[in-house]
């Protein structure tokens, strides 16, 4: 049997193939080990949810901890496949049947677990502790940058009272940060494993806590897929566009978009502060690369030389850059 889940806030409805049989539970903890018990005595196949921002993350977890087949999928993937088949109406009942249907004909590759450890509820609960405190360090950013651009717009008479709030919330948004980095700090401290990983992926120059967390968070298959494989489930694997004699430029697209963020951004930093990192950028600059498409090489870069790492569990050293070629 295959099945199909849309999630939402409230509610998971469920969708299986062949049989063609739908039926909701709540998302909560009750729900979830309703549906646990039920997927294990129908003898589930392959289970397919969409990634929802969050919403998904029990499910998944009490799914994964019971070694039951499941996969979390790009939405933009299945509402192609629902275009495909002449499906343009959107319901929660139709979304199942269709992440049913995707299950069917697409079988995608369920991946492993990280390790031992995470077979545990426990560590994968603990797992979306770190993915709520990383989520919740996003938006206290963006308020506060938020906040920091409306002070810088504040004029004419009265403004005193305006700045005045608006240095406060400031000052509280602040705190709010210093708290969030320590509860992260504290979190992955608390697991050997996690903390062995962390020191890993620090001892990299141009690295910080923020890049680690994410891709201790957001990668659990760092270290575990070859360097096409990573680069093409992060996003920044060059993709052709040729058709006949036509030889398209290459582009990146797709994959994990949170994790590409911070690679940006570790990327620009390492481009400064990563002797390795920054001889190849510069190589590429004077090859002529524009300066965008440099930077996507160097995040490339440099997944593959933390992905090997992983694998070694070697700390940073100057010979884990790739000795294989990376077409810019």
């Amino acid at each position: 049997m295959l099945g199909g889940i849309d999630v939402a806030k409230a509610e998971l409805v469920v969708a299986t193939r062949p049989g063609g049989e739908r039926w909701t539970v709540s998302n909560d903890e009750r729900g979830v080990r309703t549906l646990v018990e039920r997927l294990r005595r129908d003898g589930v196949e392959l289970i397919v949810l969409e990634a929802t921002g969050g919403y998904e993350l029990l499910c998944v977890a009490a799914l994964a901890a019971v070694s039951l087949p499941v996969v979390v999928v790009n939405p933009r993937q299945v509402r192609d496949l629902a275009k495909a088949t002449g499906q343009l109406a959107k319901t929660d009942r139709l979304d199942a049947d269709i992440l049913a249907l995707f299950a069917d004909r697409v079988r995608p590759e369920v991946r492993a677990l990280p390790d031992a450890e995470a077979q545990e509820l426990e560590a994968l609960l603990a797992l979306l502790a770190l993915l709520a405190l990383l989520a919740r360090r996003r938006q206290l950013l963006e308020m506060l940058q938020a906040e920091r651009n409306r002070l810088g717009q504040v004029f004419g008479r009265g403004k005193a009272p305006v700045k005045k709030s608006l240095k406060a919330h400031i000052a509280f948004l602040e705190r709010e940060l210093r708290m969030a980095d320590t509860d992260l700090r504290d979190q992955v401290r608390q697991s050997p494993a996690w903390r062995e990983r962390d020191d890993l992926l620090r001892s990299v120059p141009g690295g910080g806590p923020v890049l680690s967390l994410t891709l201790l968070a957001h990668l659990p298959e760092l270290g575990r897929l070859s360097r096409r494989a990573i680069a093409k489930l992060v996003g920044v694997a060059p993709l052709s566009r040729d058709s006949g004699t036509l030889r398209g430029r290459r582009f990146v697209q797709g994959g994990r978009v949170s994790v590409r963020g911070v690679l940006y951004m570790g990327a620009l930093v390492a481009t400064k502060r990563n002797a390795v990192i920054r001889a190849f950028y510069q190589r590429l600059l004077a090859a002529g690369k524009p300066k965008k498409l440099a930077l996507v090489a160097c995040m490339r870069k440099r997944l593959t030389i933390l992905n090997t790492m992983m694998r070694t569990g070697q700390r940073w050293c100057a010979e884990h850059v790739d000795r294989a070629p990376i077409h810019a």
